[in-house]
């Protein structure tokens, strides 16, 4: 196997397990999911995905779900942080590190604007404020598409 088709493998390894994070997030009715792609802006992760449950219950469901099948698809455990309060879980699946929070937590913490990336011209921060950037990733509020 070349060294591009390794890369090729690679990567459809990494977008198979980020499609999986987002469609059990979908099946479980996260809201306001957000997929920021962290490839070649950080090496902790290819890519970061942020959610909300509508309680601590649900919150720690969604998380044991994706631990679970990122053991059973893909052969490697998740580590996951934040339990049993659920008000902010963390789960590290490698290349997608998933974190969802209750509603209240998720609107303090406000990780969307701290991991912001895109610095074009035209993404201009409000006045007074550090620039790091401007999140340009639509919300998804259900659905897939």
């Amino acid at each position: 196997m070349t060294t591009t088709e390794k890369l090729a493998a690679v990567d459809a390894h990494i977008e198979a397990l980020h499609a999986m994070v987002m469609k059990t997030l979908d099946d479980d009715q996260a809201v306001e999911v957000v997929s920021i792609p962290l490839a070649g802006k950080t090496s902790i992760a290819d890519y970061m995905v942020i959610a909300s449950g509508k309680s601590g219950r649900q919150v720690a469901s969604m998380a044991y779900k994706i631990a679970e099948k990122c053991k059973n698809e893909f052969g490697r455990p998740a580590r996951i942080q934040g339990l049993p309060t659920a008000d902010w879980v963390l789960i590290d699946a490698g290349d997608v590190i998933v974190h969802i929070f209750k509603p209240d937590v998720r609107q303090f913490y406000n990780l969307e604007r701290m991991w912001a990336f895109d610095t074009s011209p035209d993404a201009e921060p409000n006045p007074g404020e550090p620039r790091m950037g401007v999140l340009r990733v639509e919300p998804r509020n259900g659905g897939l598409g």
